[in-house]
């Protein structure tokens, strides 16, 4: 099949590049990472991605629903210090 495509200039430099590097023809460097990023992305459908939870074991007493709580009173004690300096 015949037809026309406009190539980004990156895109350009690296199958120059290629068909310098394995003194391959244009059409061959352009069908063969065509193909290599069409099998990629049928082989990125198929994966599954699976969370295996584990427990945090945080000790007693700390309540993990305000977290984000400690988080920002941590980020506030090392401003001030910043400041005082």
């Amino acid at each position: 099949m015949r037809t026309t495509l406009t190539i980004d200039p990156d895109v350009a430099q690296q199958i120059r590049h290629r068909m310098m590097q394995k003194n391959l023809p244009l059409k061959r460097v352009v069908n063969e990472a065509l193909r290599a990023g069409l099998a990629a992305s049928d082989k990125s459908k198929k994966v599954r991605f699976v969370v295996e939870p584990h427990s945090c074991k945080f000790k007693a007493g700390v309540d993990m629903d305000k977290l984000n709580q400690l988080t920002d009173e941590l980020e506030a004690e090392e401003f001030v210090k910043k400041m005082s300096r």
